[in-house]
């Protein structure tokens, strides 16, 4: 029996028309291509607000509303750029080893069942909203912190800078510190999820070699796993560094601040951060004090932006040697 010719040629297609299919593939390549150009022109246009209503802070001839913390922009922003960069810091040395530890745990060590629970909760920390961690530093942590760690730091550790000065130890926990434990619980999630992804995609040949040749558990994910992970925890710190910077919330409901530059982490005498710093004096703000909180957004903005770029520069730089 002879088929039918038509039904030879006819496309083997889920589509069913070959026509249909191109159709569809010019449909979607439309609208990804439309999503991708709204991330950048959403980008574009934040850049180009900050710019515009910034610019007015360094072209006013009178800027005597303007003097606070110093005569000139630099002298008001440096404070500000200290403090933003010293908490989110603070964070990221907290975090980070904490990060590493459970994603090993969950990738390597714990039972199936548990590693899923695990990675659930670790999850779920990054959905609770910020303000509820503030709340929970500023009545919870802060007076356990100032009643047995900030003494303790005060009586032992006083011969570093972080710790020992003049000034008197925080009796009410509203200090840098404070914060930066916070904001660590806060960044975690983001790293022990990118840490754990890149410890899982690990070669299966390189822990079972490793442990072939007589290695432990441990010394098979310290020759195996994390070098070839490493790229991936630093571009995870550095997300995790961005989400650290920019926090408004949790920062302004627990922290003390005051004008100036200060090392001590202990004590109520704190520099402020630029994210807190412009929700706390932005209500209150009119004419030029406006354009100039919007500013220092911008000096934010750069201080992010080129974080995330390095992060993301790492990520695809470390991602393509492993490949290699």
């Amino acid at each position: 029996m002879i088929e039918n010719p038509k039904q030879q040629t006819e496309p083997d297609s889920p589509f069913g028309d070959e026509k249909i299919s191109k159709a569809g593939d010019k449909v979607f390549f439309g609208l990804s291509f439309g999503a991708a150009s709204l991330i950048l022109v959403t980008l574009a246009s934040v850049a180009l607000f900050l710019i515009k209503e910034g610019l007015p802070v360094f072209t006013a001839s009178d800027k005597s509303d303007l003097e606070r913390g110093g005569d000139s922009f630099v002298g008001y922003v440096g404070p500000l750029v200290l403090g933003t960069v010293y908490i989110a810091a603070i964070a990221l040395l907290i975090a980070t080893p904490i990060a590493v530890a459970v994603a090993l745990y969950i990738s390597h060590y714990a039972p199936k069942r548990l590693s899923l629970t695990l990675g659930y909760f670790i999850d779920l920390l990054a959905a609770i909203p910020s303000v509820v961690y503030g709340i929970y530093g500023i009545t919870v942590l802060a007076p356990i912190l100032s009643r047995t760690l900030y003494p303790w730091l005060d009586d032992y550790a006083a011969w570093l800078p972080f710790f020992g000065s003049d000034v008197n130890v925080s009796t009410s926990g509203r200090t840098t510190l404070t914060v930066g434990i916070v904001l660590a619980v806060m960044v975690l999630p983001i790293i022990t999820a990118i840490s754990r992804e890149v410890f899982l995609q690990t070669p299966r040949l390189h822990e079972e070699a490793s442990l072939a040749l007589g290695a432990t558990r441990w010394e098979m994910i310290r020759q195996a796993v994390l070098p070839y992970g490493r790229s991936g925890v630093i571009s995870g710190a550095m997300l995790g560094l961005g989400r650290a910077l920019g926090e408004t919330m949790a920062v302004a409901i627990i922290l003390s601040p005051a004008d100036g530059y200060f090392w001590n982490i202990i004590t109520n005498s704190n520099s402020n951060t630029i994210a807190a710093n412009i929700a706390l004096q932005f209500p209150e703000s009119s004419g030029l004090e406006v354009n100039r909180l919007i500013a220092t957004g911008l000096v934010l903005f750069i201080i992010t932006f080129g974080v995330n770029a390095l992060a993301r520069r790492i990520a695809d730089t470390g991602f393509s040697g492993a490949d290699g």
